[in-house]
């Protein structure tokens, strides 16, 4: 779609709305951290359930730091009026965890004094913070001229006619802020707000679909059709949080001995005595008894000798 035709279209979905819908003033007093949990807590519900789940958060928990380390599920619960409070919960965790991991702190006052485009790229590097969040922070923490953009108003944009089928999936409208006023642009956006939010959460209802009829006569053909894909995002899942591993510390590999099987030698087979002397000839058997019958005497006589000498040394001398 051009500019021009888009620019047509919403102006007037902002006509359309105006009747409607009544404006919803932003409390003044909030701080600029505050604005980014409330938006983080409005992005895809109403001002409604939005302003009950900012104000349990105020009174359930000592201070941010508290509500940041409670776990989602939790949080959850504690929101159970939102349109999805796991989502929410999950925002607003990760919102407030990337703002103290990066200033260890919850104070974001000095963001006022900066450049809106310079402040805006400083929440962009909060780990988890949404896109709605930061614009929905940016035009009234900041006072810049910003459009929030959450998956109802993608879904109301395109039932008008307003984006293509591919923007949708994208999730991205060129040149919003130019084709919205900045004189226009918070009032814009919180009627717009509540008609998309209606949308998504009763995509069959006759009076939304009337009010959406107002703007586009053929958004009919752009309506979700019973049965099929419901609009919106899908529910974040609680996941509880596995401990880290260690990793394993490199095991010495330690050389095996050779088995004894390896290196040790065949042992070699003698023949029995018994069959080597009766393969022997007749003749060597005669001079091997000879040799041991001399043997034999030889011993007997030394020890003879040895006898008589002994006898003789006990004797006295006469």
């Amino acid at each position: 779609m051009s500019s021009k035709n888009r620019g047509d279209v919403l102006t007037k979905l902002h006509k359309v709305v105006k009747k409607e819908y009544s404006p919803i003033a932003t409390p003044s007093n909030r701080t600029v951290l505050e604005h980014m949990v409330y938006g983080a807590v409005l992005e895809d519900s109403t001002f409604e359930a939005a302003d009950e789940a900012f104000a349990k958060l105020q009174e359930n928990f000592y201070d941010w730091n508290e509500v940041r380390v409670t776990t989602r599920k939790e949080l959850a619960s504690l929101m159970k009026g939102l349109s999805d409070p796991a989502a929410a919960g999950s925002r607003v965790k990760k919102s407030l965890h990337g703002v103290f991991e990066k200033y260890y702190q919850f104070d974001l006052e000095f963001l006022k004094k900066e450049n809106l485009g310079r402040a805006v790229q400083s929440m962009e590097t909060f780990t988890g913070v949404s896109p709605f969040t930061i614009s929905y922070t940016a035009q009234n923490g900041l006072g810049g001229h910003s459009i929030p953009i959450d998956q109802s108003f993608m879904n109301l944009m395109y039932a008008i006619g307003a984006i293509s089928e591919k923007e949708l999936r994208n999730r991205k409208i060129t040149g919003l802020e130019r084709t919205i006023p900045k004189a226009k642009g918070v009032e814009f956006s919180v009627l717009v707000h509540q008609l998309a939010v209606a949308f998504t959460s009763s995509p069959f209802s006759s009076n939304v679909r009337n009010i959406i009829l107002k703007v586009a006569p053929d958004a009919k053909e752009r309506f979700p059709k019973r049965g099929g894909k419901k609009l919106g995002v899908e529910p974040v899942e609680e996941v509880a949080e596995k401990p880290k591993k260690e990793p394993a510390k490199p095991t010495k590999k330690v050389a095996k001995a050779p088995s004894k099987k390896s290196t040790a030698k065949a042992p070699v087979k003698k023949a029995p005595a018994k069959k080597a002397a009766a393969k022997a000839s007749p003749k060597a058997k005669a001079s091997a008894k000879k040799k041991a019958s001399a043997k034999t005497t030889k011993a007997t006589k030394k020890k003879a000798s040895k006898s008589s000498s002994k006898k003789l040394s006990k004797k006295k001398p006469r």
